[in-house]
């Protein structure tokens, strides 16, 4: 395993939800908790970033608390309480919990035969808000042991006083078979000059008009979920210059943690483009709404995708959130058989 990532959620057993298959629950209880002397410690911290690049914008974001998958009888994390699953390791809780899953498939199996009333496999999400101010003044912070060891003491959650903003990313194939990265430039705040997959952030603001306010989103939890879905969409059309009608319906993979910055989640998702890997360069190099975001286009072949592992001299080239999506990517597999059609094709 890479120390900086670490998968928290993923869908194998059903190779993917689709947006129909995710639900979101929103609360003011699934906000981080804080004292006026980390208030003045993320000012602070705030304050100096600016100084040094003064470009940064402050957004409310979507923080990410927990989540559970349904139907309740067979939870994902075998842990008495369902609220505290982003405390959870992914791998050993996939392990622990392999036969709760295995009868899950049999109870579905059963469904599809009449056997038993209907029960659709749904994923919640719990969600909260937070900003990109706090998320630099705690997840970020040269504090950020400190708060984890008070968030466990005071609140029993490591993350309590984490902002855990909840970011997307996209694991993009063009019509040809091959996967799309991107350069990441040196002006952007996080991993500047590593191999990137286009991805960003849900915004509440395009659920709730401004102020972003917690009691309009709970009005809206639907356009929660599709926000989650369509942003990432977006960031592929602002990132690489690729024309939204081009896109199929994204299909979550699961959700990954980057321990480089305390473990802030990312759900990744899945995405296949009706255009060529030449056309999609040609039309990144012509420059989209985020061009200024990164400097070069990569592509690799699905069978590189496939093979890539920690060992492999490319990885070390991989941000963390990359490398989180291809660990999904291999294991989720949401193409199927897909797959076997591009073996011994190259990267360009």
């Amino acid at each position: 395993m890479d120390p900086e990532v670490s998968v928290l959620l993923h869908c194998a057993q059903w190779k993917g939800l689709l947006q129909t298959q995710v639900h979101v629950e929103l609360s003011e209880r699934f906000n981080r908790q804080t004292d006026p002397a980390l208030e003045r410690h993320i000012e602070e911290v705030w304050t100096a970033r600016l100084a040094k690049e003064p470009w940064l914008f402050n957004g409310t974001k979507f923080r990410l608390h927990s989540f559970s998958l349904m139907p309740s009888k067979h939870p994902l994390c075998p842990h008495e309480d369902q609220t505290r699953q982003t405390q959870c390791d992914s791998d050993l809780c996939a392990a622990q919990s392999e036969t709760k899953l295995t009868n899950c498939m049999n109870d579905l199996q059963r469904e599809s035969k009449g056997d038993v009333p209907s029960i659709r496999p749904l994923l919640t999400l719990t969600l909260g808000l937070t900003c990109y101010k706090d998320y630099l003044g705690t997840n970020w912070s040269s504090q950020v042991e400190e708060l984890r060891q008070r968030g466990e003491v005071e609140y029993g959650d490591p993350l309590a006083l984490l902002a855990q903003p909840l970011g997307v990313g996209a694991v993009l194939f063009t019509h040809d078979g091959h996967v799309v990265l991107i350069r990441r430039s040196q002006r952007v705040a996080e991993a500047g000059g590593q191999l990137d997959i286009p991805g960003g952030h849900p915004e509440p603001e395009a659920v709730s008009e401004c102020p972003v306010t917690m009691a309009t989103l709970q009005q809206r939890p639907e356009a929660v979920v599709s926000e989650l879905f369509s942003s990432v969409c977006a960031e592929i059309r602002d990132e690489v210059n690729v024309p939204l009608c081009s896109l199929t319906a994204p299909i979550l993979m699961g959700v990954a943690l980057n321990h480089t910055s305390a473990g802030r989640p990312s759900a990744e998702f899945y995405v296949s483009c009706s255009l060529t890997s030449d056309e999609v360069r040609s039309l990144y190099w012509k420059g989209g709404a985020e061009a200024h975001e990164s400097t070069d286009i990569v592509f690799l072949s699905r069978t590189e995708l496939e093979q890539l592992h920690r060992s492999s001299p490319l990885w070390s080239e991989l941000c963390p959130s990359a490398k989180g999506a291809v660990m999904l990517y291999q294991r989720v597999r949401p193409d199927g058989d897909q797959s076997m059609l591009h073996k011994g094709t190259t990267a360009h």
